[in-house]
């Protein structure tokens, strides 16, 4: 079996588990990338009951949010739903730059706090589907499967890399969960997307030809220095508002009494942002404390 038609077997088999154990269609997560591109392109060519949802994580770049934009506008008249979830933490509305006085702390490689509370928040109580590839990262490898079930305790999440009868024996042996998660093209590589891409024609976001390599969130520290160096010279506003939320961080800390251990008197929103972008610490500051996990 190829990959075309893996993958939509998976999208079928997590429609048909969507309807039967949540009562509803299958939900494909958008992000404005050419992975859930991919996925919203199978979906459409398998025959499923779906529907479409991207989550509002206020650090998009106008171009990907005009690509989801135009994408919606186009299933909508095709009749298909199309929701934007918009994020909370503790029961608030939230984006990135109340998150982060918030946290105390800016997001790093190692605490991406962002990630959980504005990407990976949405589909709560349903089967979804992402664009999640082993490829991505090690990390990825070990972490995320084919089928995914994702309780509210994620240490009892259960990974399932069967494409075999099993894999319904194993959703059904589960209660029913908070959400379970599908990544139809989890074994893909680069070259495979790619290549689906320009065979199928599939229309992707215009950043791709800008000199974006990836698309994601502006600033993300996964993104490596210098691709956020150009991020932050093509979107300075970002910078800005990144800057803004550091000094409201450092606000945070002193009225909680937790700035004299980790950030020494006088530290600047700039100074984070200048010790953020270059992955290492400011004179006089060795570690982060405090963190509001």
């Amino acid at each position: 079996m190829d990959l075309e038609h893996r993958a939509i077997a998976r999208l079928r088999l997590a429609a048909e588990m969507s309807e039967a154990y949540y009562g509803k269609p299958l939900i494909i997560t958008v992000s404005g990338g050419k992975d859930s591109d991919i996925c919203l392109y199978l979906a459409a060519t398998s025959g499923i009951r779906y529907e479409v949802m991207h989550n509002h994580t206020s650090v998009d770049a106008p171009e990907t949010v005009y690509h989801v934009r135009e994408q919606f506008r186009r299933l909508e008249l095709a009749g298909v739903k199309c929701t934007v979830n918009y994020p909370t933490y503790k029961g608030v509305p939230v984006n990135m730059w109340m998150l982060i006085p918030q946290k105390l702390m800016p997001p790093t490689r190692t605490v991406r706090y962002c990630c959980s509370v504005l990407k990976e928040s949405g589909g709560a109580g349903r089967m979804i589907t992402t664009g999640v590839r082993w490829a991505e990262s090690a990390s990825r490898r070990t972490k995320r499967g084919i089928y995914e079930s994702m309780p509210h305790d994620l240490s009892k999440k259960v990974i399932i890399n069967n494409d075999n009868a099993d894999t319904r024996l194993l959703f059904e042996s589960c209660k029913l969960q908070a959400k379970r998660v599908c990544n139809p093209i989890v074994d893909w590589s680069d070259y495979d997307v790619w290549s689906y891409i320009h065979a199928e024609r599939i229309p992707i976001n215009p950043l791709y030809s800008c000199g974006f390599h990836r698309v994601g969130c502006v600033g993300c520290p996964m993104a490596g220095r210098r691709m956020r160096l150009f991020e932050f010279g093509r979107y300075p506003t970002y910078q800005r508002a990144y800057i803004r939320a550091f000094e409201r961080m450092l606000e945070e800390r002193v009225a909680r009494g937790k700035l004299d251990s980790t950030w020494r008197a006088g530290t600047t929103g700039e100074d984070i942002f200048r010790w953020w972008m270059q992955d290492r610490n400011i004179e006089g500051q060795m570690k982060i404390e405090g963190f509001d996990g």
